[in-house]
């Protein structure tokens, strides 16, 4: 098997995965989304330390520590992202779980703006129409839900957010993953040990098959974004960009037919908008990718000067 059909099978896995997390939340209850994410990052720094002992990969920890900036900004990160896991755990639970989807459909769309804020990118036109069509989506969807789809938007902005933290602190994402449930360690541990003092955790109390599955959440975060890892150093950026789709795929199919959410006409319409933005998005980005592959192709190659 070649690399690149092994990054695509890493990338479908760990995708996949993501995408079937909305059957795995609700096994959970009777915890909370916040007592859950507690044991979640408490497990999957154990996972991730499992992970780094059987590579015997440490010597990175040194020049870390080393590097206060990058590690301000995996503290900055480790807090993004448990804003978006507390929100996304809150979604599935409570039955939104197709506008937990809709978070991440979008989420590319505010990358790119990112880009132009962040980093001053140029958009080209057909960028700034898919980005347009998400704006006309979500004002769709608000006016159906009859509120702004706040779990949605929170969703995008903080993953979208995380992963510019992660762009700057360019840290792999075994290292990154440890240091980011290390630096929240302390108050994870602090709060399930509160909630156990006072009789309201569920750790140890709703059964063997809810202990497993708390201890479980720690590999399961950790084991896609190891797999995600090894597909991004295999495959090019626009075909982990095709991937990225399975996930919120996924989850939006899984609202509709396991957990029979509610999608009236104007939910359909507000959805149809941002799988065109998403299509128009898409097929710019190949067209552009293999334009610039076809210009590298005619640009013949420089001979050596003699010298």
């Amino acid at each position: 098997m070649n690399e690149l059909r092994r990054g695509v099978l890493y990338g479908v896995a760990a995708y996949g995965m993501w995408g079937l997390f909305p059957l795995y939340w609700p096994l959970l209850k009777p915890s909370g989304p916040v007592e859950i994410i507690a044991h979640r990052i408490v497990w999957s720094l154990l996972a991730v330390v499992v992970v780094l002992a059987v590579r015997r990969h440490w010597s990175w920890f040194k020049e870390l520590v080393r590097q206060p900036r990058k590690l301000g900004l995996l503290a900055l990160a480790a807090v993004t992202i448990s804003v978006n896991w507390v929100t996304y755990i809150f979604a599935v639970n409570t039955g939104h779980v197709v506008e937990g989807s809709l978070g991440y459909f979008i989420n590319p769309l505010v990358s790119v703006l990112f880009g132009v804020l962040v980093f001053r990118e140029r958009l080209r036109v057909w960028q700034w129409v898919a980005v347009g069509m998400g704006a006309l989506a979500v004002v769709v969807l608000t006016l159906d839900y009859g509120r702004l789809p706040w779990m949605a938007l929170v969703l995008a902005s903080s993953f979208g957010t995380y992963g510019l933290i992660k762009k700057f602190a360019n840290v792999g994402a075994a290292e990154s993953l440890a240091i980011e449930t290390l630096v929240l360690l302390v108050p994870a541990a602090a709060y399930i040990f509160t909630l156990e003092a006072g009789g309201s955790g569920t750790f140890g109390d709703a059964g063997p098959a809810h202990l497993a599955l708390l201890i479980g959440s720690g590999a399961i975060t950790a084991v896609p974004l190891m797999l995600f890892s090894a597909a991004a150093i295999r495959v090019p950026m626009t075909t982990i960009g095709l991937l990225q789709y399975i996930a919120p795929t996924l989850q939006f199919l899984l609202g509709i037919v396991v957990a029979h959410e509610s999608m009236p006409p104007s939910r359909w319409i507000g959805f149809a908008i941002v799988w065109l933005a998403l299509a128009i998005f898409t097929w710019d980005g190949l067209r552009t990718a293999r334009r610039t592959h076809q210009a590298r192709r005619a640009t013949p190659a420089k001979e050596p000067e003699l010298v």
